[in-house]
């Protein structure tokens, strides 16, 4: 087989290896109850819902076909924007793109200035071309968890505004003037907002859309409930805020006690690769008999596999929703 094969060969397998990683730590639908606090809010309506339960039970029966694949993946790229919105970019996507192709070359320039094998080239480019992307992803998931963790402070401040005599509205621009980002940009939009005659509750929907987190959805539910019934919204929402409270004490139990294996996990996945590149340090030749001989090739796409059902299988154990 040609070198030039075998690149691609390579590529492939690790690009399979990091989509199922992907897929596998990525949470690509809601929960049956979060379906319903939507269906609540207004973001869905009660025939898409039995449109998902549906397609639960063809689910359970069967595989979907590539066309449900395609469809998804589209949505997916559809999403890429409010992927940058979300994460509160300073870039453009243009920019982005070019970032990443840049980071490609750059790696691709490096193995070979290093001397590496030609196979990796591929892979090198792809690793590289990866890093504004997962850049993104760790900027987007930082300030979730900023997020999440001001949201108690941010209701109960609502609360104590309506207790003493101020609007929903009014409430809101407390948080904006109090508090620090992220929380107090997404309430000034949504203030902002309802300044410039769209209705609250969708200035909110609009708010959860950029920053999906479930007890922000409790949140909005209540606000449209309470809008359309009545009730005693700051009661509802010191409550809200004191499970939020208990939740992030039970999560840090958990945490603590999932770390080692969190921890087993890391090494597990980058043990072999650390022992591939200081083996290739040492001796080049011993490592490109994976490349140039059959067996050897069969053995990498058996470890590729292995190592993909061994973070499959530690992310299951690790993982617990609270």
């Amino acid at each position: 087989m040609s070198p030039m094969m075998i690149s691609i060969v390579v590529c492939i397998a690790v690009t399979g290896m990091v989509a199922a990683v992907a897929f596998a730590l990525k949470d690509w639908g809601n929960s049956r109850a979060e379906d319903r606090l939507q269906i609540m809010a207004g973001l869905k309506t009660p025939e898409l819902e039995a449109r998902g339960l549906l397609k639960e039970e063809v689910l359970k029966e069967g595989f979907l076909g590539m066309s449900g694949a395609l469809h998804r993946l589209t949505s997916r790229i559809g999403n890429l924007k409010n992927l940058f919105v979300q994460a509160d970019s300073p870039i453009s996507m243009n920019s982005f793109f070019g970032l990443s192709a840049g980071c490609a070359i750059f790696g691709v320039v490096g193995a070979v200035i290093a001397n590496s094998p030609t196979p990796l080239y591929p892979v090198i480019a792809l690793l590289f071309g990866s890093l504004p992307l997962c850049w993104l992803m760790l900027r987007r998931r930082s300030r979730f968890k900023k997020f999440a963790k001001q949201l108690p402070d941010a209701l109960e401040l609502v609360g104590r505004a309506l207790r003493s005599g101020h609007s929903l509205a009014s409430g809101m621009h407390v948080v904006v003037s109090e508090m620090p980002m992220p929380i107090s940009t997404e309430f000034a939009n949504v203030y902002e907002s309802q300044n410039l005659g769209i209705p609250i509750e969708q200035a909110m929907k609009d708010m959860l859309r950029r920053m999906p987190n479930l007890d922000l959805k409790f949140f909005v539910t209540s606000v449209v409930i309470q809008r359309q019934t009545g009730g005693d919204l700051a009661e509802i929402l010191d409550k809200i805020s004191h499970i939020i409270r208990e939740r992030f004490k039970i999560l840090g139990q958990v945490q603590a006690l999932t770390g080692e294996g969190r921890i087993s996990g890391i090494v597990l996945m980058a043990l072999p690769i650390a022992l591939f590149f200081v083996v290739y340090h040492l001796n080049p030749d011993y490592i490109m008999l994976l490349f140039t001989d059959p067996l050897g090739r069969k053995m990498i796409a058996a470890a590729t596999v292995l190592q993909v059902l061994g973070a499959v299988a530690i992310k299951k154990i690790v993982s617990i929703k609270v």
